[in-house]
């Protein structure tokens, strides 16, 4: 085989490889709400089996609210700063502010709001199944 045909090969098998990689990569199944950020800060695989840890930070502007959602495994919130509602299913929407946490048990349906006048942030840490998206919203 020529060097040049060699080449030719090795860049098509890495495109394809980098295609499959994007097309298969657990993403969020939906569109980013405006005045909320998401920043992914860690991603790490556990020692059970088909799991992982993930960690994101999410930002959200005074008075925007993140609709109802599930995650394929529990979330583990921390506030870090400013006051978000939390409507868990099935408890009664709860407030909370810097320093406060939350435990949502894997697919409870839930929603969080920045009920305060200036701009709101949580840690969330998801411990959830591989390669299934990490957030599904729920009509």
């Amino acid at each position: 085989m020529s060097h040049s045909l060699l080449r030719a090969v090795r860049a098509l098998a890495s495109a394809g490889i980098l295609a499959t990689n994007l097309l298969t990569l657990p993403t969020v199944a939906h569109a980013q709400p405006a005045g909320v950020t998401r920043t992914d800060l860690q991603r790490h695989d556990l020692s059970a089996p088909g799991r992982e840890a993930v960690q994101v930070r999410v930002d959200l502007a005074p008075g925007v609210a993140f609709g109802r959602h599930t995650h394929p495994g529990e979330e583990i919130i921390y506030v870090l700063a400013g006051a978000i509602e939390y409507d868990v299913e099935g408890k009664p929407p709860v407030t909370l502010k810097a320093g406060d946490v939350l435990f949502i048990p894997a697919g409870t349906v839930h929603a969080a709001k920045n009920v305060g006048t200036v701009p709101a942030s949580e840690l969330a840490t998801y411990i959830v199944e591989k390669n299934k998206p990490l957030l599904t919203l729920v009509r």
